[in-house]
């Protein structure tokens, strides 16, 4: 099934943000899994000092005592030189244990007994060594046998037992945690990994497939082009021909024509001769079948011939209307810098008289002064449209034409060209640009071809035209054309 780009797009996007939380995850979870590694980290240093205090705690006890039985055996002072750094250390130890473990449940409320019995402990051999210094033998002796030291001393190893007992016991805790840890951490980076790797997996499948479809849309699309390029050459080739046609059509279709119209204007001349003679002769004599054909030569044949002239006349027109056409379609198209104003002066100039008659005047609003195209297609374009607007002008005000232009969007110009004339019925503004086709009342001269000339230039220069109005009120005729002239030749459609 073809990716469209849709889905391609879609897909992607979902395969992004499954990665990104994936990733977000990696990165929080591995946060969240370092902060508690920290804690546990944290509790076991904390939990390996108070073990280490409450051993070195309870060795200074033991030290102190063996110091202090030493001394008591020999009175010998050497055997206390261990005996003050030893009970220096125990206080010091001793408030180290209480710190650290100050956050253990159930050894946290036997501390403060802990240290009564070390200084009960330490009191009752300073009692002795003080004894045995005053030769008061007897006296520590008796003190010893009390049993007192070693009822304390008891004591102290059940909590240095207990002590040692908790913090191995959070050691051991603070390990398992710190592998329970490591495990999930471990598990979830592979749960990711994989979930990663998937999507990765994915996108690349889905990237490698988009890939071939655009290859081989662009494999279509070359072939077609291909295809399309020798099609568009077939046709233009055609259209070349089918021109090429219609200019000839059209040249022999004047030619027949004009052969018959020669012949009619010819004979039509040595008929007007004739009849000439024959009014002559009727006058000369007073023959009455003469005397009607001095009537017929002198009133109805001189009508006849007069229409048949006419006619005659017209068609000529018309013939040399389709040959200006034709040719115009032919002419190749010369770009060059324009001035508008220019071209609109020369146009108004070559209608000044009609203009002056009707009292009339030309605003000029140049949005766009200058353009390159044509100058010819121009001048015949604006002529026409200018000379239309005098012809088909209002008899009961003064004419006012508005020539301006402006820029539009893709680097073209408008041109304006409006009125307040007769103006045009709105069913009758298709038909203008037709061939011979006229509008309203036709009391002006005209074989209705300036607009079909004027339609056929517009569309040589790459631009197109129309028409807006209302009836008595005005004509607006509006063409937009490149900026620019793209090439400086054309093959008329």
């Amino acid at each position: 099934m073809p990716i469209s780009s849709r889905f391609f797009v879609q897909s992607t996007t979902a395969l992004l943000l499954v990665g990104f939380l994936a990733l977000l995850g990696i990165v929080g979870m591995t946060f969240w899994l370092g902060e508690r590694a920290q804690v546990y980290f944290n509790e076991v240093i904390a939990a390996r000092d108070a073990r280490s205090a409450a051993v070195d705690l309870r060795n200074a006890l033991q030290t102190a005592e063996s110091s202090q039985r030493g001394f008591l055996y020999t009175g010998n002072e050497v055997y206390l030189a261990s005996y003050g750094p030893a009970k220096t250390l125990a206080g010091r130890q001793l408030a180290t244990v209480k710190r650290l473990l100050a956050s253990y449940d159930g050894v946290s409320a036997v501390l403060p007994r802990l240290a009564t019995v070390i200084n009960e402990k330490f009191a009752e051999m300073d009692l002795t060594i003080a004894m045995k210094r005053d030769y008061r033998d007897a006296d520590a002796l008796a003190r010893i046998r009390t049993n007192r030291g070693k009822t304390l001393m008891d004591e102290a190893n059940i909590f240095f037992a207990g002590i040692i007992s908790a913090t191995d016991e959070r050691l051991t805790t603070g390990v398992a945690e710190q592998r329970a840890n490591a495990t999930l951490l471990r598990l979830f980076s592979i749960i990711s990994g994989i979930v990663i790797v998937i999507v990765i997996g994915i996108a690349a499948v889905t990237v490698v497939r988009y890939t071939r479809e655009l290859r081989r849309a662009r494999t279509e699309v070359s072939v077609l082009n291909a295809g399309l390029e020798q099609r568009v050459e077939a046709r233009t080739a055609d259209l070349a021909r089918a021109n090429a046609d219609i200019q000839r059509f059209v040249q022999i279709i004047s030619h027949d024509l004009r052969a018959p119209l020669v012949s009619i204007v010819g004979f039509t001349s040595e008929l007007q001769d004739s009849l000439d003679d024959l009014r002559l002769l009727a006058e000369r004599s007073d023959d009455p079948a003469l005397q009607e054909a001095r009537t017929a030569a002198t009133e109805l044949l001189p009508e006849a011939i007069g229409y048949i002239r006419s006619s005659s006349d017209k068609m000529e027109r018309l013939i040399n209307a389709v040959l200006k056409l034709a040719r115009e379609g032919r002419r190749p198209l010369k770009a060059e810098s324009i001035d508008l104003r220019e071209i609109i002066t020369a146009g108004a100039a070559a209608i000044q008289h009609q203009l002056s008659e009707a009292g009339g005047k030309i605003d000029i609003d140049l949005g766009v002064p200058k353009i390159e195209s044509d100058r010819f297609s121009l001048e015949l374009i604006l002529g026409n449209l200018l000379d239309n607007a005098v012809k088909y002008r209002a008899k009961d005000r003064p004419l006012l034409i508005k020539v301006s232009t402006r820029a539009v969007a893709g680097d073209r110009v408008e041109i304006e060209v409006a009125d307040n004339g007769r103006g045009i019925a709105e069913r009758d503004q298709e038909r203008v640009f037709d061939l011979f086709k006229r509008s309203g009342t036709q009391d002006q001269p005209g074989d209705g071809i300036g607009l079909a000339h004027v339609l056929a230039a517009v569309r040589n220069l790459g631009g197109e035209i129309g028409v807006t109005g209302e009836l008595g009120r005005g004509t607006s005729f509006r063409l937009t054309m490149p900026r620019t002239l793209a090439t400086t030749e054309t093959i008329a459609a």
